[in-house]
């Protein structure tokens, strides 16, 4: 009796010659310009891109290189859970080891800076400014926001919805992208919160130090 097991049954993730194929399309290449590129005959790249063939590791070390691409671009993306990895990382934040950022606005104490590339930054806030117009233009960045105010209360200000106000023991979270800004609420001369931004951007702490030199006073103090 045949055995027919697997028969008919395909992978969900792309193949090699696929995935060369979309490559070869996005840049309008024809196999012979692509094979004057990567250095690998004509013949080689139209077997692969018919899964009749393969390429060892330094032909596709040769064509990542040639072809200024990452190896990663030749590799069908893994299952998440599969390539999820334990990195070990972990930081003991304080505020006396914080980097502060002194502005007319905040004073902003970023902790676990010993960490790089993180995709949250966390960060304790101390918020001065009154008002908007003392304020000025609204801040964006990339990924979203969560806040927890400790002390006082803030106004929080978005181009897309009404002010409102956040008391102490009270949080929110948004969409950094959006135009925002955190004000002191009445009654109060300084608001204390804490708060995470994310994204999936590995420089977003760059993005964030960016932002600060924009802001009203620049960066007084780091």
């Amino acid at each position: 009796m045949a055995d027919h097991r697997g028969a008919g049954v395909k992978s969900d993730k792309p193949t090699l010659g696929t995935l060369l194929r979309s490559l070869r399309t996005r840049n309008d290449w024809t196999l012979k310009e692509m094979s004057e590129r990567s250095g690998i005959p004509v013949s080689t790249l139209s077997k692969v891109e018919h899964d009749r063939l393969t390429l060892t590791y330094d032909k596709l070390l040769q064509l990542s290189q040639r072809l200024n691409i990452r190896m990663s671009e030749l590799f069908a993306e893994e299952d998440p859970q599969e390539a999820a990895a334990v990195t070990g990382r972990r930081s003991i934040g304080s505020q006396d080891r914080a980097i502060r950022v002194k502005t007319n606005n905040y004073d902003y104490f970023y902790l676990c800076t010993e960490l790089r590339r993180k995709r949250m930054i966390p960060l304790v806030t101390r918020i001065r400014a009154k008002s908007v117009k003392e304020f000025g233009e609204l801040v964006r960045h990339p990924g979203e926001e969560f806040v927890y105010v400790i002390e006082g209360r803030m106004v929080v200000h978005t181009e897309y919805y009404d002010p409102i106000v956040i008391e102490a023991g009270e949080s929110i979270y948004l969409d950094s992208s959006m135009g925002h800004a955190y004000v002191v609420g009445e009654g109060c001369e300084e608001a204390l919160t804490i708060g995470v931004c994310s994204a999936a951007e590995g420089d977003l702490m760059d993005s964030l130090m960016s932002l600060h030199g924009e802001e009203p006073g620049g960066i007084h103090e780091v």
